[in-house]
């Protein structure tokens, strides 16, 4: 058994996020830039057995849980055997998906001892789903995340809420939780990347979330731990559960456990921190990658990948020259 990946501050980290591809059957502007978007070549990708050997080798070094991300990761045409090869692995394994194609993998799921997925919606109106994501496969999501929690699948609704697009439809989404209680909506707020268009005009903060949550409805905080993302909520009454992910306004860095390998094999430390370390050229040589792991997680910055605030004038142009969401992965 390997050492596990700790950083300079202590932090543990116990959970790999891996993403299969930076392509998307979706166009959602918040993800992907306004321009015409070049895809990584297929050669430059992770091959499946390259994501189980990576896999295998960070559970040694003790990742206890796996997610799988994107772009969208059901378009790879293998996604199946490599959802499968990592069900074997001694760690939960689970995926966030825009739900489109998710009908197609159900058993794979299963048998690969998927229990939860993310789903990622940010409106509740067919129009809006359009204009969002520029395409018209609203009725087949709400049907699909309807499947999921009817095959008992724990769903978490992700819905990146943006001023003056989306943020009229917050109550709507905690809403569903009411009475499912597989069902747990989750609040993002609007991220900087390169070519997103962001600004925190834009931002629908953490604090106005709970706002406007409070117009409407009587919740209580439910304890959480120190690796959370989301400060979770319910309502009063409710089966299911909200949270608030407050990236930008009510960071959660502190306790940080989090590793992302992108699609091409690059590893990053932070999903905001510029740099990255290939891990696939020199598994492909056949070499040893953990002390490349441990020297990258050695730097890690405390928070942000060591960025200035985003309600700094520089914050913009610094965080823009990151990848673009869709090349780093969920």
């Amino acid at each position: 058994m390997s050492l596990p990946i700790i950083d300079s501050f202590g932090r543990k980290h116990t959970y790999l996020r891996i993403s299969l591809t930076d392509k998307c059957n979706l166009r959602c502007t918040y993800c992907m830039p306004q321009e015409d978007m070049q895809f990584m070549p297929s050669k430059w990708l992770m091959q499946a057995d390259e994501i189980q050997a990576l896999a295998e080798i960070f559970v040694e070094m003790g990742v206890e849980k796996i997610r799988l991300t994107g772009g969208e990761p059901l378009v790879r045409k293998d996604v199946g055997e490599i959802i499968s090869g990592l069900g074997k692995l001694p760690t939960s394994l689970t995926l966030t998906t825009n739900a489109v194609f998710i009908d197609q993998f159900i058993g794979n799921l299963k048998e690969a001892g998927v229990n939860s997925l993310n789903v990622s919606l940010d409106t509740l109106n067919p129009e809006r789903f359009k204009t969002i994501t520029k395409r018209d496969h609203f009725s087949t999501t709400l049907a699909h995340i309807r499947l999921l929690l009817s095959e008992g699948f724990i769903v978490k609704v992700n819905v990146v809420v943006m001023r003056g697009i989306n943020d009229d439809e917050v109550n709507d989404f905690v809403r569903l939780t009411i009475d499912e209680p597989n069902m747990h909506v989750r609040f993002i707020e609007f991220m900087p990347f390169n070519g997103n268009q962001w600004d925190m005009s834009k931002i629908v903060s953490y604090a106005e979330l709970i706002s406007t949550i409070n117009n409407e409805f009587d919740f209580r905080q439910l304890s959480g731990e120190l690796h959370d993302t989301a400060n979770r909520f319910q309502v009063s009454g409710g089966a299911g559960t909200f949270g608030i992910i407050g990236t930008v306004t009510h960071p959660f860095c502190e306790g940080c456990n989090r590793i992302r390998l992108t699609a091409d094999g690059k590893l990053k430390n932070c999903l905001f921190d510029t740099s990255e370390i290939d891990l696939l050229t020199p598994l492909r040589e056949g070499k040893d990658v953990r002390a490349l792991i441990y020297s990258h997680f050695e730097k890690k910055h405390f928070a942000h990948g060591g960025h200035v605030s985003f309600t700094e004038k520089q914050a913009k142009s610094d965080y823009e020259q990151n990848r673009r969401m869709i090349a780093i992965g969920g």
